[in-house]
C-alpha cells in the first residue's frame, strides 16, 4: 500500500487517521515533511499579502523571487515526501531477504547497507529543503507585510521543528550504516544544519518582534 500512498490527494482526517495506524508509513521523516510544507506555505502567505501592496513598492521584485521560492519549496518538499516513503519502503523490504547461505548474506549486506543509506538521505534532504526555506524567510521577515508579519514567525518555528523531527530519521539509521565516512559527513551536515537553522529562526523572530 505504502508505495501507493499518495499523501497529498488524502483529506487530513484521511492522513491522520493512516498516520495512526499500524502502518509503518506515513512515519516520523514524511509526517515532518508534510509538517514543513505548512511552515512554507506561511512563508508564502507572508510573501503574497506583500504582493502589490501600497507601501511595499520598493520590495516587490525581492517578494516575488521569495514568493517563488517558497511555492517551489513547497512542491519540493512534497515530492521529498514520497521519496522518504519510497526510501524507507525499500529498507524494510531489505531486512526480508533471505539469509540463510552465505551467498544471500552477503547480498542481503549489501543492500541493506545502500537501502538504509537511502533511507537516511531522504530525511536528511527533508532538513535541507526546510534550511533552504528559513534563508527565504529571512530575506521576508525585515520587510514583508507588517500586518501578517507574525506567520513569518509561524514559518521558521514550524521549519526549524520539522528540521529537528526529520533528523531523527536520519539519526536512527546512522548506527547501523557500516561505510563510516558516509556516515561522518552526515554527521557533520547534521551538526552544521542545527547551528545555521537556530541562528535564521532567532533572526527571523528579532525581525518579526521589531515590527511590531
Amino acid at each position: 500500500m505504502s508505495k501507493n500512498l499518495r499523501v497529498y490527494d488524502m483529506t487530513i482526517d484521511e492522513f491522520l487517521k493512516v498516520a495512526g495506524s499500524n502502518s509503518h508509513v506515513p512515519g516520523g521523516g514524511n509526517v515532518s515533511a508534510v509538517v514543513a510544507t505548512l511552515g512554507a506555505s506561511m512563508g508564502a502567505m507572508v510573501a503574497s499579502l506583500t504582493k502589490g501592496k501600497k507601501g511595499y513598492e520598493d520590495f516587490q521584485a525581492e517578494n516575488d523571487v521569495i514568493l517563488k521560492a517558497f511555492l517551489d519549496g513547497i512542491e519540493e518538499l512534497k515530492a521529498e515526501t514520497l521519496g522518504d516513503i519510497q526510501a524507507f519502503d525499500e529498507y524494510m523490504g531489505a531486512f526480508k531477504m533471505p539469509k540463510d547461505t552465505d551467498a544471500e548474506k552477503a547480498i542481503r549486506a549489501k543492500v541493506l547497507e545502500t537501502a538504509g543509506q537511502q533511507a537516511t538521505l531522504a530525511p536528511l534532504n527533508v532538513c535541507r529543503t526546510c534550511l533552504k526555506l528559513l534563508e527565504v524567510a529571512a530575506q521576508l521577515a525585515p520587510k514583508g507585510n507588517k500586518g501578517a508579519i507574525s506567520d513569518c514567525g509561524v514559518a521558521a518555528i514550524v521549519l526549524e521543528a520539522a528540521i529537528r523531527a526529520a533528523m531523527l530519521s536520519v539519526d536512527i539509521n546512522l548506527p547501523s550504516l557500516k561505510d563510516e565516512a558516509f556516515v561522518e559527513k552526515v554527521q557533520n551536515e547534521r551538526a552544521s544544519i542545527f547551528v545555521k537553522a537556530e541562528e535564521l529562526k532567532i533572526d527571523i523572530l528579532h525581525h518579526m518582534r521589531a515590527r511590531w
